[in-house]
C-alpha cells in the first residue's frame, strides 16, 4: 500500500479509536464541521472533520473506499499529488456543504419571526446536546441545520472515486447487488445522479450530507481537468 494511502487510514482509525476511549472529551464535536453560525465553529474544522467518524461501519467504509481507489490513484499521481488531490477534495466537500446549509437556513428563516430566529440560534444548541429538539418542524429544522455537525471522509472519498472514474474509464467493475461488470465512468456517473436526486429530494434538511459528497466530485474533476492540461502541456501523458 503507498505511504499516503497506509497513513491516512492509519490517522482516521487511531483517531476513531481515541474518539471511543476519552469519553471525556467529545472529538466529533470539537474537530467535526461546525455552521459557522455557531459558536462551536472553528476555521480548522474544515480540515479535521474529514479524519473524524461516528459508527464503526462509517469508518469501515470510508476507508475501504480510500484503499480501493486510493492506492491506485496514488500510485500513477505519486504520494504529494494524491495528498494534494484528497485534502482539497475534503475541504472543498465541507465548503458545499456549509453553502447548502446556507441556503437551507435561509428558506428555514424566511418564515420565521426574528424572536423565533433568535431563540433557536441561542438556545437550540443546548437542546440538541441534551438529545432534543424543538417539536415545531420549521424551528427544530433550523436548529439542526445550524447545530449539527458534519463528519467524515465521505467528501474526499467520492474525490477519490472521481478521479478513479476519469484516470481508469473502462475498468470492468462489480458492485453488488448487480451481477454483472460495470464500467468504472458509469459508476461515477450513476453514483453522482444517486446523491444529485437524494440531495435535492431531502433538500429541507438530511442527516446525509449529499451535497458535501457532490462537492468532492466538483473539486475533483476540476482539479483533474487541471493536472491533465498542465501535464499534457508538459509532455506528460497519464491518462
Amino acid at each position: 500500500m503507498p505511504t499516503v494511502t497506509k497513513n491516512l487510514i492509519i490517522i482516521n482509525v487511531l483517531l476513531w479509536v481515541a474518539s471511543y476511549i476519552m469519553k471525556s472529551l467529545d472529538m466529533n464535536e470539537l474537530f467535526g464541521l461546525h455552521y459557522p453560525a455557531s459558536a462551536e465553529f472553528s476555521m480548522y474544522q474544515l480540515v479535521t472533520y474529514m479524519f473524524m467518524h461516528g459508527a464503526l461501519y462509517h469508518l469501515f467504509f470510508n476507508m475501504y473506499a480510500v484503499y480501493m481507489f486510493g492506492r491506485v490513484v496514488e500510485n500513477l499521481w505519486g504520494p504529494k499529488r494524491f495528498l494534494t488531490y484528497y485534502m482539497i477534495t475534503g475541504v472543498g466537500a465541507g465548503l458545499i456543504n456549509l453553502l447548502v446549509i446556507y441556503v437551507r437556513t435561509q428558506l428555514f428563516e424566511a418564515s420565521m419571526t426574528p424572536e423565533a430566529i433568535e431563540m433557536v440560534y441561542t438556545e437550540g444548541g443546548a437542546i440538541l446536546q441534551n438529545g432534543k429538539n424543538y417539536i415545531d418542524p420549521t424551528l427544530g429544522g433550523l436548529n439542526a441545520l445550524i447545530h449539527s455537525t458534519t463528519i467524515g471522509a465521505s467528501g474526499a472519498v467520492f474525490g477519490i472515486l472521481l478521479a478513479f472514474g476519469v484516470l481508469f474509464p473502462n475498468v470492468q467493475m462489480y458492485i453488488i447487488p448487480f451481477p454483472f461488470p460495470i464500467k468504472s465512468k458509469y459508476l461515477v456517473i450513476g453514483y453522482g445522479g444517486i446523491e444529485l436526486v437524494a440531495g435535492i429530494a431531502n433538500f429541507s434538511f438530511d442527516n446525509i450530507a449529499h451535497f458535501a459528497h457532490l462537492g468532492g466530485m466538483l473539486f475533483g474533476i476540476i482539479m483533474v481537468l487541471y493536472w491533465t492540461k498542465k501535464d499534457k502541456a508538459n509532455g506528460k501523458y497519464f491518462y
